[in-house]
């Protein structure tokens, strides 16, 4: 039998041990460590969230990498056509992790009503185009369907039904200029079928998603004509490798771009939430190991006596240190098991009720969004109780220094 355990349990077990001196201490750092793993998991779950989110919302716009001609055009509207047949389109095989490409054109145009005006950006889309993103952003309505005959059906976003005061199944009129500016322009008449909410305002005040073949009429483009192609990968992590793989496997005359070139200031905001995710999960474990170490200095202190017994009948300091390391180990056990439950309590019910709203104007997101893992959850709880225990090292060898004459005349 391990007897430096079965003591252990007997003192837990003790209730005079529940009622001591050292008892409201005892629960200060089972809470302390409770309380830390609830600040970790709440600051993991929502700086994972976030970030994903965010990029998700980047991501549906623009895919991951975009190619398009070599021009010096920064503006969203597609100027020269690129011809859709590519050796990469319209299956990417020569580079792995590619999920899907599809082709698609943008052009500026004004939307205008009886009472207002408002600039967007058409963005024609074809029969390849992955509504999986958008399905998810619908808010009303239904996704336009452009496989068949050219149509007006247009999908539009919240923001801008909102601002213009339109409604679902509403037709609206846009201009679209022509090269020459004397020239009469192009006036477009679309029939709103969908309102979609990404929560990404500065994408969702400009665009309109609609018939490629509208894009490429008013350009005079040929049907095999297209603005740009956009690239979806397997795994956002490996963008930047992704990135100049899919540059070397496209022809010369042509260029492309990650989603974290084009939007890089955006996506170094929301890399900040990494280092304040470690600040916070560093600062949590440290206080929750200092009250655990001021837990167990009280615990020896209060078992000064029979530490001397245990070293008068042989006990080696080893042995004893086990005793009240084992004691250790119950008390951080038992904080991380009310701090998970609490934490990925909390996690849930925001996942599930959207209880915390964000200002979508600062963060991108109408709500605190939340990312819950196991992985996660088991390296961070793993994680804590290892560093927890390392640090109760240092002050068990208190322990070593007790004379065991002095200590059972200890009073």
């Amino acid at each position: 039998m391990n007897y430096e355990f079965f003591i252990a349990k007997r003192i837990i077990g003790n209730k005079a041990y529940k009622s001591s001196v050292s008892a409201p201490i005892i629960k200060i750092g089972i809470a302390a460590i409770a309380i830390g793993i609830i600040v970790m998991l709440i600051a993991i779950a929502t700086g994972f969230g976030l970030q994903q989110k965010i990029r998700d919302k980047v991501v549906a716009f623009n895919g991951h990498v975009s190619i398009t001609n070599f021009d010096s055009n920064v503006s969203d509207e597609s100027e020269m056509p690129i011809s859709i047949k590519q050796d990469f389109y319209p299956k990417f095989t020569s580079v792995n992790g590619v999920t899907h490409i599809q082709a698609v054109a943008t052009k500026f145009g004004v939307v205008r009503t009886e009472s207002d005006f408002e600039g967007i950006v058409l963005k024609g889309v074809g029969v390849d185009y992955d509504w999986r993103y958008f399905n998810e952003f619908l808010v009303e309505g239904r996704l336009p369907d452009y496989s068949s005959e050219l149509n007006n059906e247009v999908l539009i976003s919240q923001y801008l039904a909102n601002r213009l005061q339109f409604k679902l199944n509403e037709t609206f009129q846009t201009v679209f200029g022509k090269e020459d500016i004397n020239q009469i322009p192009f006036i477009r008449t679309f029939k709103i079928v969908g309102i979609y909410n990404s929560g990404f305002q500065e994408l969702d005040e400009k665009f309109v998603i609609g018939d490629l073949r509208h894009v490429q009429r008013m350009n005079k483009w040929e049907s095999d004509q297209v603005g740009n192609f956009e690239v979806f990968i397997d795994d956002f992590s490996q963008i930047e490798k992704k990135g100049v793989d899919i540059y070397q496997a496209i022809p010369s005359n042509l260029n492309s771009e990650t989603v974290v070139q084009k939007y890089y200031s955006i996506f170094e905001w929301i890399n900040i939430f990494d280092n304040n995710t470690y600040g916070i999960i560093g600062i949590m474990i440290l206080v929750a190991g200092i009250n655990m170490i001021t837990a167990l200095l009280v615990l020896i202190l209060e078992r000064t006596q029979m530490i001397g017994i245990l070293k008068a009948l042989g006990s080696s300091n080893w042995s004893i240190r086990k005793v009240f390391l084992y004691n250790a180990t119950y008390l951080i056990g038992l904080g991380l098991l009310w701090g998970n439950v609490i934490g990925i309590g909390l996690l849930l019910a925001q996942k599930y009720f959207k209880l915390i709203p964000l200002d979508p104007s600062v963060y991108y997101v109408t709500e605190a969004p939340v990312y819950i893992s196991l992985d996660y959850i088991l390296l961070l709880n793993l994680g804590t109780f290892l560093v927890c225990l390392l640090m109760l090292l240092i002050p068990s060898v208190i322990i070593t220094k007790i004379s065991p004459v002095k200590a059972i005349r200890f009073d």
